[in-house]
């Protein structure tokens, strides 16, 4: 398969990213398991080598070579189809996908959440399911945010378990992945122990600071939301996020009063986030117009539903768990920034300019 998505299965709308089969709502997690065809297992088995130089098929057509077991290493296996998924050592666990997905039963079960999707990326390397949370807010009445928890497993050494929560704005269903702590910090469990009741009940613990962030992320999208965004700054805002370096020549310029305006300068992707600001879906929303919230979204929206110099699948991974989600993160830090000097500005005009210098 030509992109990353290998299996996969949703409940609802048609997702953004346009990727999976339909399956009936209301799915349990081990059903929407099996739908999205990932009811299968994985098996550390022991690697080997050949004991002779320049013997790397394993059928050696002399019948010379003999095999060797190399010392704690190990190979990750689907046992399905014994693809090999990644080289691992003695100390590794492999999380089972029955066991990861069985995570989200108790709250499904209880009516906290509900299953949306779930899959397999990478063939198999990485596993991710989607679950939508009770937890909700709207901006001037009709702007709704959802909230949901994100959950990816890899059968890769070197990346752990983790657990995200994921705001989505309805009405463009743009996507933004934050670490599970109000510290910064995603949840993560590493494959180095098993993932028994007490991992579990960490793990639902760090579910409840997904309220936490809904909380917060209310109050910041409704601070943006509240706050005007010049023109000037949105480019800025845009470039810092997409052509700093155009920012540092334009800086180095003997006679600023010559440059062009910065827009005219923007390349492919800050185009479209220029362009988003005022044809995305919502961007007409008095939360949006001509806020940063609408500044915001424009980058999200982008990067969602418009980067697609790669395959659909790899840009589904890239806005979860890749560059396009560090892309989002960055952009609401730096639309908070931006807003955060506008409320400034209103107290302290002093400030403002010595910001401008």
């Amino acid at each position: 398969m030509a992109h990353l998505v290998e299996t996969m299965a949703y409940a609802g709308q048609v997702p953004w990213h346009g990727l999976g089969t339909a399956v009936d709502g209301n799915m349990s997690p081990q059903e929407m398991l099996v739908a999205a065809g990932i009811d299968w297992t994985v098996s550390k088995r022991p690697a080997y080598t050949v004991d002779k130089p320049n013997c790397w098929n394993i059928i050696d057509p002399t019948g010379e070579a003999g095999f060797i077991r190399a010392p704690d290493s190990h190979f990750l296996v689907r046992d399905s189809d014994n693809k090999v998924l990644s080289h691992c050592g003695e100390g590794y666990v492999p999380f089972q996908n029955a066991e990861v997905m069985d995570f989200f039963k108790k709250f499904t079960d209880a009516g906290h959440m509900t299953m949306e999707t779930a899959g397999s990326l990478k063939e198999g390397k990485d596993i991710w399911g989607l679950a939508k949370l009770t937890d909700k807010f709207s901006l001037s009445g009709d702007d709704e945010v959802k909230g949901y928890l994100l959950l990816n497993n890899s059968h890769q050494v070197g990346k752990a378990m983790t657990i995200m929560f994921t705001p989505i704005r309805v009405v463009c269903n743009n996507t933004l992945t934050q670490a599970m702590s109000m510290e910064g910090n995603r949840f993560r469990v590493l494959h180095l122990q098993m993932f028994d009741e007490e991992i579990q009940k960490a793990a639902e613990e760090a579910l409840g600071i997904s309220g936490q962030q809904m909380t917060k992320f209310k109050e910041q999208s409704e601070f943006l939301a509240n706050k005007r965004a010049k023109e000037f700054d949105v480019d800025n805002f845009i470039a810092e996020l997409f052509q700093p370096n155009l920012l540092i020549e334009r800086a180095k310029a003997s006679v600023k009063d010559d440059l062009p305006p910065l827009r005219d300068e923007f390349k492919r992707t800050a185009e479209l986030v220029e362009e988003a600001l005022h044809t995305s879906p919502g961007a007409s929303m008095n939360s949006a117009k001509g806020t940063w919230w609408g500044a915001l979204n424009a980058v999200t929206y982008v990067v969602d539903h418009q980067k697609r110099s790669q395959a659909e699948g790899n840009a589904l991974h890239s806005a979860w768990f890749g560059s396009g989600a560090n892309t989002k993160r960055k952009a609401l830090t730096k639309a908070l920034e931006y807003a955060k000097v506008f409320q400034e500005v209103l107290v302290q005009p002093t400030l403002f300019i010595s910001f401008l210098r």
